[in-house]
């Protein structure tokens, strides 16, 4: 069953996915969570690709550009704290 979703859910949900991109972005980059452990680092990049792959595979996207996304989720996968 597709979900259904107005207009304006699927622009927050796009908007929530390029939040996650950039924290991922970040930690990988150092510039956020700099103080933390390596451990909450890593949790929250692995959360944040998890939320990622999830929502890119719903299926009321229609011309979003998912270029980024898919980025930050390989980046994620890659990354070590």
């Amino acid at each position: 069953m597709a979900d259904e979703k107005t207009t304006e859910e699927i622009a927050q949900n796009y908007t929530a996915m390029g939040h996650s991109v950039d924290l991922i972005n970040a930690i990988i980059a150092g510039t956020a969570m700099a103080d933390e452990e390596a451990e909450e680092k890593q949790d929250c990049v692995d959360r944040n690709v998890a939320h990622l792959e999830i929502m890119v595979a719903k299926d009321y996207w229609t011309d979003e550009d998912m270029t980024a996304v898919n980025s930050a989720i390989t980046a994620g996968k890659a990354y070590s704290a």
